[in-house]
Order: C-alpha cells, then sequence, then structure tokens
C-alpha cells in the first residue's frame, strides 16, 4: 500500500463550502521508473486562488496535468464532483482550462478567433453560440477586436492573454496556469496580474515568480521531491525563510 504523505508544514486556512478540486492520496511514476508524485492530498474550494510553488522537478507540471487526465488515467481526482478517469474526459475538459507555460503551445490556428473557437467548436456547439463564446472571451482578457489577428503576431503578453481566451470559451469552473507571468515584461507582467487578480474563477496557478504569489494568491501550496510540504496563508509562508531555503524558494522581500 501507498505510504500517505502529509505536508511538512501546514498553517489552518479557513474552512470553505463547496470543494470544487479534491485529489486523495495521489501516486504518479513515469514509465522510466522516475516516481514523480507522492500521496498528494489537496482540496481548493470554488472561487480559492492557490498558487502552486517548489523548485524545479518537485512534480507541479506532473500534477496539473492529471487534473484534466492527461496523465494518470485512473487517479484519485474529482473536479466538481465528477471523477477524473476516461469516461469522463470529454467533461472534465470543458470543466478545467489549462493554460501552458507558453502560449506558443495553444495557439496554432490562422487567427485569433479561429484559436478561441476551437473549443467550443469542438463541443458541437451551434454557429452562433461559438461566435457568442469567442466574442464573450476575448471581452473578458481584454482583447476584443483581436478575432481577425494572426496569433503569431501578437506580443507574449497578448498571446497569453488570448491563451487564456481560449480555455475561457469553454467556461471552466476552473483554471490551470502553468508560469504565467513567464517571459513577460515589468508592463505586461503587471498587467497580467491586475487581470488574474479581477478574474473570477477558482485558479490553481504554477509559478516561481514568488512575488506575483505575494500579490495575487491568499494561499500557496509548497512541492518538493513530489510530495506536498506545506499549505496555509501565503503571508505566513513567506515569512518563514528557514522553510523557503529548504525548498529552493527565495523570500520575495529579501
Amino acid at each position: 500500500m501507498p505510504v500517505k504523505h502529509q505536508p511538512l508544514f501546514e498553517i489552518q486556512i479557513p474552512e470553505c463550502e463547496g470543494d470544487i478540486l479534491q485529489i486523495q492520496d495521489l501516486n504518479f511514476a513515469y514509465p522510466d521508473g522516475h516516481v514523480a508524485l507522492r500521496g498528494i492530498n489537496l482540496s481548493i474550494c470554488e472561487g480559492e486562488k492557490v498558487a502552486l510553488v517548489g523548485p524545479n522537478g518537485a512534480g507541479k507540471s506532473t500534477l496539473m496535468l492529471h487534473l484534466n487526465g492527461i496523465l494518470g488515467e485512473n487517479s484519485h481526482i474529482s473536479i466538481a464532483g465528477i471523477s477524473v478517469e476516461p469516461k469522463n474526459f470529454p467533461t472534465i475538459r470543458a470543466l478545467v482550462g489549462l493554460v501552458f507555460q507558453n502560449p506558443d503551445d495553444q495557439l496554432f490556428s490562422p487567427t485569433v478567433f479561429d484559436d478561441v473557437a476551437f473549443g467550443p467548436l469542438h463541443m458541437g456547439l451551434p454557429e452562433d453560440e461559438v461566435y457568442q463564446r469567442v466574442e464573450e472571451a476575448l471581452a473578458v482578457v481584454q482583447m476584443s477586436g483581436f478575432g481577425a489577428r494572426l496569433s503569431h503576431h501578437l506580443s507574449m503578453g497578448q498571446k497569453k492573454r488570448i491563451a487564456i481566451a481560449t480555455v475561457l470559451a469553454m467556461r471552466p469552473q476552473i483554471l490551470i496556469l502553468d508560469e504565467p507571468s513567464a517571459g513577460l515584461d515589468p508592463r505586461a507582467r503587471r498587467s497580467l496580474i491586475n487581470f488574474l487578480r479581477d478574474l473570477p474563477i477558482t485558479m490553481l496557478v504554477s509559478s516561481h515568480d514568488l512575488r506575483m504569489v505575494q500579490d495575487l494568491f491568499p494561499r500557496m501550496v509548497i512541492m518538493d521531491e513530489g510530495k506536498i510540504v506545506a499549505d496555509g496563508l501565503t503571508a505566513e509562508l513567506l515569512k518563514d525563510e528557514v522553510l523557503l531555503k529548504a525548498h529552493g524558494l527565495e523570500c520575495p522581500n529579501s
């Protein structure tokens, strides 16, 4: 039986009703035998904005890829009460909006409109609803009027917003972002932070940018060597320089 690991450092978080994400004793090893996840237990409430931090190789990306079934076909994960398993993948992949670190991995159609319409079209929605969803998603990311533009001609900040729009058009219940501030200049980074702060959706965001984490996420989960080693209030965890140093992180105020 797998060993169940508990966080090594935990701060009490206010209770909330309605967990939208539940992970219970999740373990995962790659075909080469590398163990990437060890006894992960995590719950996120509807409306929470949670940061996932840790050194490279901690298992953050592996965990995120489990949330819509890209990895781990039979994992102990549920989204909005629906188990993440092959028979539910079409529903799960509409509920979980996964945005990769490099927006070019998500933008492959001739125009911005086509990129944002891709998901709704494959959901089998009628043309008028697809058009409505595209317009709404572009408006939410403050990119209205960009539908006819070529995605590869946009700035990195604009591409990141379009990548987010491609998943918002699916009307997900939770938004999963991998390193959203990577590659942005200071102005685009600040604009993205302000945008994410105002976006009314549950978020789990992997990031090495602890200044952004400090500004944006009330709760922080630290991973290292495939385990959750701390889960608590961001403001409290960031005060613990010994904890941060032990897991390859630097206090943003140092």
